[in-house]
């Protein structure tokens, strides 16, 4: 399922982006969509979001979830769903992301873009950057924390404006991967992920 947990730096910067930049956490319900462990939305309920739900089919992940939830005094304000997208209703004022890439099965991160519009105002939603580029991994590295905008993909930017949104800002991001799976071949690799800004009229 291309489950690669998301870094503690990389969900940092989504979740200061989200919640001081953008006002899109403090005082608002959140949907982690394929939350994993959690990550994301217990750091948006630790910076003061209204609710979080978390969804994901991994139900030990979830599992996980629940109790680090229960351990950090979240618990009232944090519901953990074992579950498909399908099972995802209703309306969120944010939905932050850490899709499958869509690298071992074409489009998968686009059914979880097309879910976040569909329930949420303001999505980030992480991708996978179109290229190899190095040049870009250095100037991260180099950056010291600060946010790299980069293009937008045109086919996220129509499929964004297809269900009514608009990509608001790109912005680069490094990961390190640890191998994980047969298909593998590394110890380890640095990447770019590009963080996408959606925003969606609500009324």
């Amino acid at each position: 399922m291309e489950q690669y947990t998301i870094s503690e730096s990389v969900a940092a910067d989504i979740l200061y982006l989200a919640a001081y930049a953008n006002g899109d956490i403090v005082g608002k319900t959140v949907l982690d969509l394929g939350c994993g462990t959690g990550r994301l939305g217990l750091g948006a309920a630790f910076l003061g979001a209204k609710s979080i739900v978390g969804v994901d089919v991994d139900k030990t992940a979830v599992a996980i979830a629940c109790r680090s939830a229960k351990e950090a005094r979240l618990k009232d304000c944090t519901n953990w769903v074992a579950g498909d997208l399908d099972a995802v209703a209703g309306k969120f004022d944010t939905v932050v992301q850490n899709p499958p890439f869509g690298v071992q099965k074409r489009g998968a991160d686009r059914r979880f873009l097309e879910k976040a519009l569909e329930v949420g105002c303001s999505v980030y939603s992480l991708h996978n950057h179109p290229r190899t580029d190095e040049n870009l991994i250095q100037r991260l590295k180099s950056s010291h924390g600060r946010l790299l905008q980069v293009d937008a993909s045109p086919f996220l930017v129509r499929l964004v404006e297809e269900h009514g949104g608009v990509v608001s800002a790109v912005y680069a991001l490094s990961m390190t991967m640890p191998r994980m799976f047969e298909f593998h071949t590394k110890l380890h690799r640095d990447f770019v992920v590009d963080l996408y800004v959606a925003n969606k009229k609500c009324v």
